[in-house]
């Protein structure tokens, strides 16, 4: 199967299953990290955003949080 055009790929995505639409969520996720996942993962791994993560733990277990 060759797609020659971005129509032809979006096409061929629209006729997907849920189950092969999940599969393709799964490869994307492994072969093409959004830049976003990736400095959000170094910054995690560096400990830069660890306060904000205490303030916002500390914040609801003192009651000041409300669910979505």
């Amino acid at each position: 199967m060759s797609f020659n055009t971005v129509q032809e790929i979006e096409r061929a995505i629209g006729a997907l299953t849920p189950r092969e639409l999940e599969e393709l969520y799964s490869w994307l996720d492994q072969h093409c990290p959004q830049p976003i996942d990736a400095q959000l993962k170094a910054d995690l791994d560096a400990g830069r955003i660890d306060d904000r993560i205490n303030r916002a733990l500390a914040d609801h277990k003192a009651g000041n949080t409300h669910p979505l």
